[in-house]
């Protein structure tokens, strides 16, 4: 069945149905009607629109190439699930190519996928300062470079004020900070953001309860999966085995807070009575955990779509200027796994 056969079929243009099915502006002049007419026959032919002869027409391959560190549970899959949505709608196709923060598979994908005539890239918690490729770039938590690349990033100063302010108002003042891997470009923007709000609202940390994930227990060998519990559980356990003079601590993500709890139970310890935990990300399992976890949510689902959109925009208007950085805010969100600081029950 083709575009041809439809129209014959229909008694319309080859036009109109054209303009139905790739849901162009001009398809809102077109009665409800007919566009309904179009899109039922469409289904029931089984019509495909041949997007190999569209995008030799409009000189676009309609897919793009998103390039991600993993594929874990978690940051991952919500931002893709924006990222879906808005490419679907669209009629775009993706690739994705996952680079473990391997150099060698950085600079071969972005190759590889402009052999495949993309039209531009996503870049999820991929930190490039430059990628030199010939189409437009839209990086989500990747804090990128250049002149080519537009950053969809969170609000982190006022991410770590919800959590700390939080916390604070609890009467916690021995906070352990679990920082994130160096490799994810948001750990030192966010541990930054800490320090400062910090200062501003009277908390002093304690250099010896700031702890890192992939000092401790980050790896991506063979068999064991970088975004799994035991993040957290280890750099937990670790910190534990030097002290247990702290009141609550503030997890990099929610996958780190489930197995910092864990870690915390095995060692005799209740969460929240004897020590409070706030995660980050707020993932789907964070709200069935047991404590269910406060967290600071990031929109990870509408930074996907946002970044999906902005790139799109981008690819339809090359001489259109954006802003370098897109700012979405973040929410805290406050479950079981918070409570009182010792002595404030």
């Amino acid at each position: 069945m083709n575009l041809r056969k439809l129209a014959e079929y229909l008694g319309l243009s080859q036009t109109t149905i054209s303009l139905v099915l790739n849901n162009s502006p001009s398809a809102k002049s077109i009665p409800q009607e007919t566009r309904n007419r179009v899109v039922e026959g469409a289904k029931r032919l089984n019509y495909r629109p041949n997007y190999f002869a569209r995008s030799l027409r409009q000189s676009r391959s309609m897919s793009v190439g998103v390039l991600a560190p993993d594929l874990s549970e978690g940051y991952f899959t919500r931002v893709m699930s924006g990222v879906v949505e808005e490419l679907t709608a669209a009629h775009y196709f993706y690739f994705t190519a996952c680079h473990d923060w391997t150099r060698e598979l950085l600079d071969k994908y972005p190759r590889m996928l402009v052999e495949r005539a993309v039209d531009g890239f996503l870049l999820l918690n991929t930190a490039v300062d430059e990628l030199a490729v010939p189409v437009p770039v839209v990086a989500i938590s990747a804090h990128s470079g250049g002149r080519n690349v537009t950053n969809i990033v969170l609000n982190h100063h006022l991410a770590a004020r919800q959590a700390l302010t939080h916390l604070f108002e609890l009467g916690h003042r021995r906070i352990a900070i679990m920082r994130g891997p160096r490799a994810i470009p948001d750990s030192e923007f966010r541990w930054e953001s800490i320090q400062q709000v910090a200062g501003e609202i009277g908390l002093t940390l304690d250099p010896a309860l700031a702890i890192r994930i992939d000092s401790a227990g980050w790896s991506t060998k063979a068999g064991e999966h970088p975004m799994a519990p035991e993040i957290g559980f280890k750099p937990m356990q670790a910190l534990l085995e030097r002290t247990r003079d702290f009141t609550a601590v503030f997890c990099f993500n929610d996958i780190a807070a489930i197995g910092a709890i864990r870690a915390l139970k095995d060692a005799g310890l209740n969460v929240p009575r004897d020590v409070s935990v706030v995660g980050f990300d707020d993932i789907l399992s964070a709200a069935y955990n047991t404590p269910s976890l406060t967290t600071v949510r990031q929109p990870l689902a509408e930074m996907g779509r946002r970044g999906a959109q902005v790139l799109l925009e981008r690819i339809g208007d090359r001489e259109k200027q954006f802003p370098a950085d897109i700012v979405m805010a973040p929410e805290l969100v406050v479950r079981e796994s918070t409570g009182p600081a010792k002595g404030r029950q």
